[in-house]
């Protein structure tokens, strides 16, 4: 154990993970701690406080403006026959000095520190133009205000307001785009949360609670019923079902008895277990999916901004039309004053105030109009890749189907009727607490039957239950058991496999160990499935399903939804794997999945889709997150990106095509570098005016005719049928 010098917290050298009961869990610490939880905080921090610097200057000196032309107008109609009074030169340019400097170096430091990269690796950007002209107004209206001398000609004019309000503009948008990205680290918190804090174990005959990540190899740990497993290892005493959903996304709970490996983090449904700890620290499952997880959002290339991508040509171009503009002046006119003003003008005029919004407002209306329909976009960048998108991977369950069991089919194969079958079988499963016969329960409570007392209840792991009803013994199970007391299945095998050919459990019902009739339950489809399935295939995407399901089960299921592609027998950790397959293929690729399982997936995928109702890692870890648990809203949520994107380059079009139309004008003197200004703030107008214009958007278009379209299919191959 060790101190980690970033955060303070005592960290396993072996994991490389801390934990601080009552603090913070499970931390990642030095390096990673700071790389992955410090930093990005404190960026954000710090732009708020430029970005409130510059707004706030900005501001001030809109006030200050407003005011001083109310009062002169106000002179002049009232008092028309007295001049109204000239506010000293020197007061007013130092008043404006003093509002402007700390924006200019506070609020504009960003900037500066953008342009050195840029430089540095002899590139430019947006950053190295911005911080160009904003410090030519600036240096130019200082030298103007402190030493007029140096400046020839008669009039002198300070551009102090011009650079502020390119600041603060540039500034706010840079700001409201940064501020609606939830950072990846959340997912790998998230993750390093689903482990208990502490680990029951047996050391020396005696039983202590101790930190989880303190758990070694060999140790035997406690786990009752509603606990956590530690760590990942092997049942040495105990029978019990455990839930692994959030490791597996699978929704039935497995059962466990003696010499079959658990996983860590997964919860302990019913019985009592003794756990042999297998593997500790970076060895376990989970450990495993945060490593992946931060190994593919590591690897995957960020986006690059179209903004910098068109600046890194624009920018040179600017930059020397500016300097041509002085030389011609200058040397052509022999008229420095003209040339420093125009050569001020074009820099101003040529900087895109407008661009530094054009992305953000856009992005800002179309997550807003996301999020009124349940869909939440988490960057431009995905915004981006979303257009691109050729294939669509769909995890099974939690995804596609509801991720709970259902009752699908009631068979009576003897004298009981349907109705007296599901009775007789849930009365018996009423004395279970495994979702399966939840759900024949569940099946009952909603058509309102009320079920007879049970005697001599008995759950027979991995077989099922039996009890006695009304004097009758009850068996509910699978062959197994059947062939365990004597009842034959033979007769009902056919039945059986017909109805397992279609991804089902069947349970067989016996009454006085003769077969009354089978119950089969599955994890049913979501209603919304086939149709947000078509919809996908009608804007030309490929559909594919992945699941751990056997091949058999997994295509009856698919079929079912209209997906012809399936990856079968895929181990939770393989999913981004098979990611990486269909990526080596030249596809774009999105995972649409709820699971904790999942998440290596989406984080693997060029655009992760994350269903809402899953978990919180899914959540995180997408690149966009469907808060309703609508599988519709996948077509709907790239619809609505590619409708945003396409807001975004118009955006970006005007912004450079306005701006640089006027550098001409700009060159020769006929824009001042105030009249520069007031059309670099009317372009950002335009921008946004166009940006709202998204919100007009209609996120279901097209669904209807649509909906016709599928219904007719489906109402042929029923006739077929």
């Amino acid at each position: 154990m060790a101190k980690d010098p970033v955060c303070g917290m005592v960290v396993n050298e072996e994991t490389g993970i801390s934990s601080e009961i009552g603090g913070r869990l499970f931390y990642f610490c030095s390096p990673v701690c700071k790389q992955t939880f410090v930093q990005p905080e404190k960026e954000l921090a710090k732009m708020k406080k430029r970005m409130y610097v510059a707004a706030s200057g900005a501001l001030i000196l809109a006030i200050i403006r407003a005011a001083l032309y109310i009062s002169v107008a106000a002179g002049a109609m009232v008092v028309s026959w007295v001049p109204f009074p000239e506010i000293p030169f020197l007061s007013y340019g130092m008043l404006l000095f003093i509002i402007v400097t700390p924006v200019q170096f506070i609020g504009g430091w960003t900037f500066y520190v953008g342009a050195y990269h840029a430089v540095k690796h002899r590139t430019a950007n947006m950053d190295f133009l911005i911080a160009m002209a904003t410090l030519t107004a600036y240096i130019y209206s200082t030298i103007v205000l402190f030493f007029p001398e140096l400046i020839p000609g008669e009039e002198k004019y300070v551009y102090f307001e011009v650079s502020a309000v390119i600041i603060a503009f540039v500034l706010l948008g840079k700001y409201m785009e940064e501020a609606i990205k939830k950072k990846s680290s959340a997912a790998v918190k998230k993750l390093l949360d689903l482990k208990p804090a502490m680990a029951r174990v047996i050391r020396d005959g005696l039983e202590l609670d101790i930190p989880s990540n303190q758990v070694v190899q060999g140790d035997i740990m406690i786990i009752k019923p509603g606990e956590k497993i530690p760590t990942d290892g092997v049942v040495i005493e105990g029978e019990s079902s455990v839930d692994e959903k959030m490791i597996t996304g699978e929704s039935l709970p497995v059962g466990k008895k003696p010499d079959e490996e658990v996983i860590g983090a997964t919860l302990n449904k019913q019985g009592l277990l003794k756990v042999k700890a297998t593997k500790v620290g970076k060895e376990t499952a989970l450990s495993q999916i945060i490593h992946v997880v931060e190994q593919a959002q590591s690897s995957t290339a960020k986006s690059q901004r179209l903004a910098d991508s068109i600046a890194a040509k624009f920018v040179p171009s600017v930059v020397s039309a500016s300097v041509i503009t002085f030389l011609v002046w200058y040397f052509g006119m022999n008229d420095f004053i003209s040339g420093l003003l125009a050569f001020v003008a074009v820099l101003i005029i040529a900087c895109p105030c407008a661009l530094g919004v054009a992305t953000p407002a856009a992005l800002m209306v179309g997550v807003g109009k996301g999020a009124e329909s349940g869909i939440l976009i988490r960057g431009a960048e995905y915004l981006e890749r979303s257009q691109k998108i050729t294939t669509i991977v769909f995890d099974k369950t939690g995804t596609l189907t509801k991720g709970e069991p259902e009752v699908t089919d009631i068979v009576s194969l003897g004298n009981i009727s349907e109705n007296d079958l599901i009775i007789l079988c849930a009365a018996v499963e009423s004395g279970s607490e495994h979702p399966i016969a939840q759900a024949i329960v569940k099946k009952c409570k909603a058509e309102n039957i009320s079920l007879p007392t049970i005697t001599n209840f008995e759950s027979l792991n991995g077989l099922g239950v039996q009890a006695v009803v009304n004097g009758k013994n009850i068996y509910n199970g699978n062959r197994k058991m059947m062939t365990k007391y004597g009842i034959s299945s033979d007769d009902v095998e056919q039945k059986m496999s017909g109805l397992e050919s279609q991804g089902k459990t069947a349970i067989i019902v016996a009454v006085d160990k003769k077969i009354e009739g089978i119950i089969a339950v599955a994890d049913s489809l979501k209603e919304s499935s086939p149709m947000a399935i078509a919809a996908l295939k009608d804007l030309g995407i490929e559909c594919i399903m992945i699941t751990g399901d056997n091949e058999k089960t997994a295509n009856a299921i698919a079929k079912e939804v209209g997906i012809f592609k399936v990856i079968a027998n895929v181990l939770p950790s393989d999913k981004a794997e098979e990611i990486k397959k269909l990526q080596s293929q030249g596809k774009i690729v999105s995972m649409v999945g709820d699971g904790i399982n999942d998440a290596p997936a989406l984080a693997q995928a060029d655009i992760g889709i994350a269903i809402g109702s899953g978990s919180d890692i899914a959540k995180e870890t997408g690149g966009i997150v469907l808060i309703k648990d609508d599988i519709m809203d996948v077509s709907r949520a790239i619809r609505l990106s590619q409708a945003t994107m396409k807001k975004i380059k118009q955006n970006l079009f005007w912004a450079f095509a306005y701006n640089s139309g006027a550098i001409p004008l700009a060159a020769i003197g006929l824009l001042s570098p105030i009249i520069a200004a007031a059309a670099m703030a009317l372009s950002s107008i335009s921008v946004i005016a166009n940006s709202a214009m998204l919100r007009r958007y209609n996120i279901t278009s097209g669904e209807e005719k649509l909906m016709k379209i599928y219904k007719s299919k489906k109402q042929k191959l029923e006739v077929l049928n």
